[in-house]
């Protein structure tokens, strides 16, 4: 096979082979096809799409260009999820341990920060001592003693979508369907799942803005995955406010642990998280239907199973042992907080949620270039939610800082992502659609 003729067809819209596909994919790896031919091909998909047969086809090529992760000695579902992305979206961080503490094992490979989104690993990484890029050899001995380990895509976890994704990057073709969708879901296939629960977000606070942008997604990537052999169902979430009251890194772990713990739940949070992982129960045949088992999910955070099980995985994987009742002792923490008020009382009208994720990334919660060190402290919370009344008593939200140069910055762009009103808005549900064919 030539990759220019391979490149040729799909550029005039032909229907590519699976060997086609698998050629390029492995030449990449190999180094036998070039950067620019990649380049050109990722174009040529970018203009004329790709069928779902191709679609299944690239994201398995994708999936067999390193480790595919074999679990067939564990005698309970292998179960993850896996999100768009989005503010204050910690979810990953209490769903592992509630769904391992229901009965399936929970390997959940996950990423970093990407945009104004923040990442699970990021979150991590504020946690001294935990390892987010563990051994093959430990992440399955978390997995098998704790019930779940959140971690980072190894180097030999589907290593042709880091190159494509690298490519893609600089050439403009990010936004491609088939391409995301086969980026997403050849990590997860490698991790060795049985069964996969997305959530899509939708709104001013996610990639996909528009919900029919969303649902296109969530069809693409639950019609791939099981054409995969991969078992999967999509949640189309919204994403117009922060889903936690905290944006950050540290102050969303905080966040997290609270949420654990029964010390504070954010209500659209937490029916995000038990919708999710109920899902991921029911798919998994754990339990027989989504009313059982989001009943069975609300009974391990209530008896503090799931606080119990993620409090052993941070220590399996390097953290400290009593993280959960001292998080914030262990917990990076900014010299400067500082109350964000409103300029006038009122209303949550509503929130520029991408500008609150751009707020963070300005105060050094995030990366403006792939190289940059993150200030693991610095963020918001308290965060107030849509509809929720503000005012001198009630701030918008507070501020962690490095300074207060950074902290005055922050709340006036806290102040800016913000709409007050005189009265509340009607309600949204948090949970828009269920996707279950693609």
């Amino acid at each position: 096979m030539l990759p220019q003729e391979i490149i040729r067809k799909k550029r005039d819209g032909g229907i590519l082979t699976g060997e086609e596909i698998a050629f390029m994919v492995r030449g990449l790896t190999e180094g036998s096809v070039t950067e620019g031919q990649v380049a050109a091909f990722a174009m040529a998909v970018f203009f004329r799409g790709m069928a779902r047969e191709e679609a299944v086809a690239l994201t398995e090529a994708m999936r067999d260009s390193g480790t595919v992760l074999d679990w067939s000695d564990l005698d309970r579902p292998i179960v993850d999820k896996h999100s768009t992305g989005g503010v204050g979206d910690n979810v990953s961080l209490m769903l592992a341990p509630a769904v391992a503490a229901c009965g399936a094992f929970v390997p959940m490979i996950s990423g970093r920060g990407l945009g104004h989104s923040g990442g699970t690993l990021d979150k991590l990484d504020s946690v001294p001592g935990y390892v987010t890029q563990p051994s093959n050899d430990r992440f399955r001995r978390v997995v098998r003693e704790v019930g779940c380990a959140i971690i980072g895509q190894t180097a030999d976890l589907a290593p042709a979508d880091k190159r494509i994704y690298a490519i893609r990057d600089v050439t403009a073709t990010v936004e491609s369907m088939p391409l995301i969708t086969a980026s997403i879901l050849s990590k997860k296939l490698a991790a060795g799942l049985q069964t996969l629960v997305l959530d899509v977000k939708t709104g001013n606070g996610a990639f996909m803005q528009k919900i029919e942008e969303a649902q296109a997604l969530a069809e693409s990537l639950v019609g791939v995955a099981n054409g995969a052999g991969l078992r999967t169902t999509a949640l189309i979430t919204d994403m117009n406010e922060p889903l936690a009251s905290a944006a950050g890194n540290a102050v969303e772990v905080k966040n997290a642990v609270d949420f654990l713990t029964g010390a504070h739940r954010d209500p659209r949070l937490y029916k995000v998280t038990v919708a999710l992982a109920a899902e991921m129960l029911a798919l998994s045949r754990i339990e027989p239907d989504l009313k059982t088992a989001a009943a069975r999910i609300e009974s391990a955070y209530s008896s503090g199973r799931a606080a119990e099980i993620f409090g052993r995985m941070i220590a399996a994987l390097g953290g400290p042992s009593d993280f959960v009742e001292r998080a914030e002792i262990h917990l990076p923490a900014a010299s400067v907080i500082r109350e964000a008020k409103p300029v006038v009382p009122g209303t949550v009208v509503a929130i520029d949620t991408r500008a609150v994720g751009i707020a963070v990334i300005e105060l050094g919660g995030g990366r403006r270039q792939p190289t940059d060190r993150i200030d693991h402290s610095v963020g918001f919370s308290r965060l107030a939610a849509v509809g929720e009344p503000v005012g001198p008593e009630k701030p918008l939200g507070l501020v962690h800082a490095r300074s207060e140069d950074d902290a005055a910055k922050a709340a006036e762009a806290l102040r800016a992502a913000y709409t007050v009103g005189a009265s509340a808005p009607s309600e949204r549900p948090v949970v828009i659609a269920r996707v279950e064919k693609g």
